[in-house]
């Protein structure tokens, strides 16, 4: 069973399938571009199955895409169009319910996303729950064309960025630099809840 709600898996599966046909890829260039295989992203378009964080990391590199901005786009569009064929620069605003955002979880983690701000936003805003023991690697890629920062509200987050490890307990901040190979890791016996706060840069 899937531990994504279906109609995001349907919008990760149209989004991930836009993105390739748009740089008129074929299935072979992505796998090579991301080291998913051909098999695998078949699967993820088809909405059969549900990508974990890893693989949408590698996806996201590849197509020069934040992992958020990947997610955000997925999760609605202004018309409610699931593919987000809309157009992304309309402008949109006003008061999204709780139970009105999408929430993503990794099926091999537990890791859970909810997107706080909409799609058509300046800036993207991220809840994230880490359960004891996960491990979420992503490559440098998936940092490209963006600033940054991540804030712990609660637990505790042991941070990869490159060969750097920093231990972040709540309250604490980190500003993320040139992009690298960054793990987020729950090394307790307790959940972690962060922020992600991401200015979109440049798309390719």
């Amino acid at each position: 069973m899937s531990n994504m709600v279906d109609p995001l898996v349907a919008r990760i599966a149209a989004r991930v399938r836009r993105e390739r046909e748009r740089r008129r890829w074929t299935l072979a260039r992505l796998a090579a571009a991301s080291g998913v295989s051909q098999a695998m992203i078949s699967r993820i378009e088809r909405g059969e199955s549900s990508p974990t964080a890893v693989v949408l990391g590698k996806l996201s590199a590849a197509f020069g895409l934040s992992v958020a901005s990947l997610l955000t786009l997925a999760d609605e569009s202004p018309d409610g169009s699931p593919d987000g064929t809309a157009d992304e620069t309309a402008v949109t605003g006003g008061v999204r319910r709780r139970d009105e955002t999408a929430e993503w979880r990794d099926p091999s983690t537990g890791y859970r996303r909810r997107q706080i701000t909409g799609p058509r936003f300046p800036v993207e805003l991220a809840e994230i729950r880490l359960p004891p023991g996960a491990r979420v690697p992503y490559p440098a890629a998936a940092f490209a064309f963006v600033r940054q920062v991540i804030w712990v509200i609660e637990g505790h987050l042991t941070f990869h960025d490159g060969e750097t490890v920093q231990a972040l307990g709540e309250g604490d901040t980190f500003e993320l630099g040139e992009p690298a190979e960054r793990v987020f890791a729950n090394t307790t016996d307790g959940e972690c809840r962060y922020a992600v706060l991401l200015v979109r840069g440049v798309r390719p």
